[in-house]
């Protein structure tokens, strides 16, 4: 199997008027998150060096480090804990179905022998605290009447739950076996995020009314707030204390983070404010934040994550991103190999260096949502869901002036003849429209349902693939296209079609789990009884030097073939992306790219056989 040499991470999934809680590791600096069913181990010391763990059934919510840094407990949306080791392949130690519901937030005990969780409990439970090994219930939890979004465990002996929510409550329990002390209603909206100092002296609650609170952590009574003056203009989100219990960092929707100074008696007043660098719209309102040892990290409702220095906060801050959804497809520039540029349906285009990873999102003009996308030297090409077909100028990392040409019905497919990449295919429902520059030259009613397209580099030939699973091969004069020949061989619609970079071959796969590679002259088959996916081909990729092919399938699978041996001899990387690989490209001989639902790029050797 071809090792993994780099994962490009996706970023953590983010909800409009939620705050999200992301948390690190008392050992290191990895930090976790969650987006889908994944949960990500990131190193704030090498963005590089992420690891994913996609075991949960349902899409994850939050995870957390146990107090020694050997275990993360990760919840999902079904109310399930799972409890896993951050060693050797993340052997799972149990599996717990805490709440009927989702779970917003879990917390480790100091002695880490037990767990409490919140969240949504759909008329039974909204809280419980349980024995990590055993599952067995450790109090009874009532007093809230709504969700409940955050809990916190307090850090030092004797133990004290404590817990908001959704109902304006800030609730405490005094135990083990935990039962109900007290509760404050001070709070007028959502209380979002409720954290213990490190010392377990007091407890802060922040909120959706833009106040925060300071409580005793052993009594549990109201000692004091963050001050108004220069205080936030919006929700509070997240809250999170600096390691010697004298600071915290809150976010908030008003774009901004603030560091605040706490005093002995319990209040707060604003030491720093920070802002993120952004295009100031609403995706750049920060949602969750985390005092990692030295680094503040800041997570916006874009995704992006921001980390500045605490002993610098003068320091230009660190900024990672990435997508949030499915990526879609994916394109290495020919001038430079090692640039990849990869976009996801919802818009977002990122640009990527080998080695490097994030290199910055191309912001185009028109921010609209993209089905298909193809990049050449100067140009990107992207249609949606909506008739149109743009062409973008790219610059370096700017996108330039953008022309669109309305094509009548929705593009299905495109492709660039790379040669002369004015020519450009695209594929519609009943046919396909040919377009030289941003003009229609001919729109061609070809009399079948049309699934994919190719056109050769020069723009003289062109390979129209069908939902009957045939494939036409036309030739092109001027503007108009003439058929040539009908070739069948596929027992399903035509997912995708690729020309080798020299031309004399061609590769299609199929929804029905086949590829076919064809010999461009005499159109016979070159390589056949390609048929080792389990599901759907969404993808396919030559190598430069035309020895392999590779496809991307439904199955969570990429497969490499070598055109000159049987396709029995193949390469596989099972379990590549997590919900199917939908993007594929080589960047030299020895290296494949792939993107998929699960919103991580990642980069793998291959190892000459």
């Amino acid at each position: 199997m071809p090792d993994l040499a780099e994962t490009y991470a996706c970023v953590p999934a983010t909800e409009r008027g939620r705050g999200i809680l992301i948390s690190g590791s008392p050992k290191s600096n990895q930090i976790l998150y969650t987006n889908g069913r994944s949960v990500l181990i990131l190193n704030l010391d090498n963005p590089l060096e992420v690891s994913v763990y996609a075991e949960h059934a349902y899409p994850a919510t939050v995870a957390r480090f146990s107090p020694n840094g050997e275990w993360i407990a990760s919840a999902d949306v079904s109310g399930t804990v799972r409890i896993w080791g951050t060693r050797n392949e993340f052997v799972l130690k149990k599996e717990f179905k805490v709440l009927s519901g989702r779970i917003d937030d879990l917390q480790w005990s100091p002695d880490g022998m037990r767990i409490v969780a919140c969240g949504d409990g759909k008329g039974k439970s909204l809280v419980r605290a349980f024995m990590w090994d055993s599952g067995t219930n450790v109090g009874e939890f009532d007093g809230h009447s709504k969700r409940v979004l955050s809990c916190a465990f307090k850090p030092s002996r004797p133990f004290r739950i404590v817990t908001c929510g959704e109902d304006f409550l800030v609730n405490f329990y005094e135990g083990p076996p935990f039962k109900f002390k007290q509760s404050h209603r001070d709070h007028s909206n959502f209380v979002n995020c409720v954290r213990f100092s490190p010392d377990g002296s007091k407890f802060i609650s922040v909120s959706s009314d833009k106040k925060g609170l300071i409580f005793d952590g052993k009594s549990g009574g109201r000692i004091g707030e963050l001050s108004s003056e220069d205080g936030h203009k919006g929700s509070i989100y997240a809250v999170s204390w600096s390691p010697d219990g004298k600071q915290v960092l809150t976010v908030s929707a008003d774009k901004s983070a603030k560091v605040w100074d706490i005093s002995e008696d319990g209040n707060g007043k604003v030491k720093r404010t920070l802002t993120c660098p952004g295009s100031g719209g609403i995706d750049d309102m920060l949602v969750g934040c985390l005092w990692q040892n030295d680094h503040l990290v800041l997570v916006s409702l874009g995704g992006t994550i921001t980390i500045f220095s605490a002993s610098d906060l003068d320091k230009a801050p660190l900024c990672l991103s990435g997508h949030m959804k499915n990526i879609t497809s994916l394109a290495v520039l020919e001038s430079n190999p090692k640039v990849i540029l990869s976009s996801s349906y919802d818009g977002l285009i990122v640009k990527w260096i080998q080695g490097i990873g994030y290199s910055g999102k191309l912001q185009r003009k028109e921010n609209s949502q993209i089905k298909c996308f193809a990049a050449v030297e100067e140009e990107l090409v992207t249609s949606g869901f909506d008739n149109k077909v743009w062409r973008v100028a790219l610059r370096g990392d700017q996108c330039g002036d953008a022309d669109s040409v309305d094509i009548g019905s929705q593009p299905k497919d495109l492709s660039l003849a790379l040669l002369s990449p004015e020519l450009a295919l695209v594929a519609t429902e009943s046919g396909v429209v040919m377009l030289r520059g941003s003009k229609v030259v001919s729109t061609n009613n070809l009399g079948f349902a049309v699934t994919a397209t190719a056109i050769a580099p020069d723009g003289s030939e062109a390979i129209i693939g069908g939902q009957d699973g045939k494939l036409h091969v036309y030739s092109i004069v001027g503007d108009t296209l003439t058929e040539e020949a009908v070739l069948e061989k596929h027992r399903g619609a035509i997912s995708v079609i690729r020309y080798s970079p020299d031309v004399s071959m061609f590769a299609s796969g199929d929804l029905n789990r086949e590829a076919v590679v064809w010999d461009c002259a005499s159109r016979e088959v070159k390589v056949k009884n390609m048929l080792y996916h389990t599901a759907r081909i969404n993808c396919l990729a030559w190598s430069p030097d035309n020895s392999m092919v590779a496809t991307g399938s439904l199955d969570t699978c990429v497969i490499i073939y070598e055109i000159d041996k049987p396709a029995s001899s193949r390469t596989t990387i099972k379990g590549a992306h997590l919900g199917g690989v939908y993007g594929l490209a080589f960047t030299d001989e020895q290296s494949v790219v792939s993107s998929g639902e699960d919103a991580c790029v990642r980069v793998w050797k291959l190892t000459p056989q």
